[in-house]
């Protein structure tokens, strides 16, 4: 029964020691490469109107799903084939890329370190390379809510969501979220040329985060009773401004992170040149500052072990059923 657990703890545990080491192969590089490819192509065979687009954005979005679902999975078939200790040491090496703790907690820090050495050129161009808004125009509140916002949101989709697809699926699931997500990242914007391509894999981002998103801000509440942060407020924000994004899911863990730090988050930003309007999450009891960034990182890794445990026992359901 420990056997069938090890690749997920294993990879739990290279992600927190080694995170993303700059110039290791990443499979996610791989599927932004397949999905430009794609892009490109699919741009190209059907027709530039509306309909057109939407037709290519849907064909795209089953083909990388497809590739990346299918790919780790025949791998893993063939590592069994050899022998199962191979097996476990690819999956465990393939959880592991799927994760994003310690490199997330990283991209962060960068950010926290430069507005504490008052270098907001360096800020803004730190959180530009963890957030789709446009920089150039933010002061240091403004990069601090970034960063926080992004740590928040990502709390779900680049930790506590992939862990949950890893429980149930392994790898091949797991990789398939990352798609999704990866898909979501590059095309699921309302602006040209993006809106109608982008629509399939926004939508599908959404409906594969949609239980993904509440369970992580749970965990992210249940992080703030072992913080001894004001889980009061962390709930009372959740329940009243949970949809305050135009995203279903974003402002789950959002609100719930503005509510527990005493802060307010989002409001109005830029994109692609473009101003949009949001509502704002969060009382807003105290003014943003960078400590907030450490303390959201604490957060988030908190949140982490403790969906690991959950994922674990997940995985150990499935097993017992089977």
């Amino acid at each position: 029964m420990i056997f069938p657990l090890l690749p997920l703890l294993l990879g739990f545990a290279l992600d927190l020691l080694l995170g993303d080491p700059h110039g290791f192969p990443h499979p996610v590089v791989l599927i932004g490469r397949l999905i430009s490819f794609l892009e490109r192509r699919l741009r190209r065979a059907f027709p530039a109107s509306p309909a057109g687009e939407k037709a290519a954005g849907c064909i795209l979005w089953l083909i990388t799903a497809g590739v990346s679902f299918c790919v780790p999975l025949l791998l893993l078939r063939a590592c069994r084939a050899v022998s199962p200790w191979i097996a476990l040491a690819i999956h465990s090496l393939m959880c592991w890329q799927i994760l994003a703790v310690k490199s997330l907690r990283v991209e962060a820090m960068k950010v926290y370190d430069a507005l504490d050495a008052h270098d907001l050129i360096q800020a803004r161009r730190a959180v530009s390379m963890i957030v789709g808004r446009d920089t150039a125009r933010l002061d240091e509140a403004g990069v601090t809510r970034a960063a926080i916002e992004t740590v928040a949101e990502n709390t779900s989709d680049g930790v506590i969501a992939p862990l949950l697809y890893l429980a149930v699926g392994g790898a091949p699931l797991g990789f398939l979220y990352k798609a999704v997500n990866t898909m979501d990242s590059m095309l699921g914007y309302i602006d040209p040329p993006y809106q109608n391509i982008g629509l399939v894999p926004a939508k599908m981002d959404d409906l594969f985060n949609f239980i993904p998103a509440r369970l992580s801000a749970l965990f992210m509440l249940a992080a703030g009773w072992f913080l001894r942060l004001d889980v009061a407020s962390g709930w009372r924000i959740f329940r009243r401004d949970r949809f305050c994004h135009a995203s279903p899911n974003s402002a789950q863990t959002e609100s719930v992170c503005a509510g527990l730090s005493g802060i307010r988050l989002a409001g109005d930003a830029w994109y692609h040149g473009v101003l949009h309007r949001k509502p704002t999450i969060g009382d807003g009891c105290r003014d943003v500052r960078c400590e907030d960034i450490p303390l959201t990182c604490r957060l988030m890794t908190v949140s982490a072990v403790l969906a690991l445990f959950a994922a674990c026992g997940i995985r150990l359901l499935i097993l017992l059923w089977m």
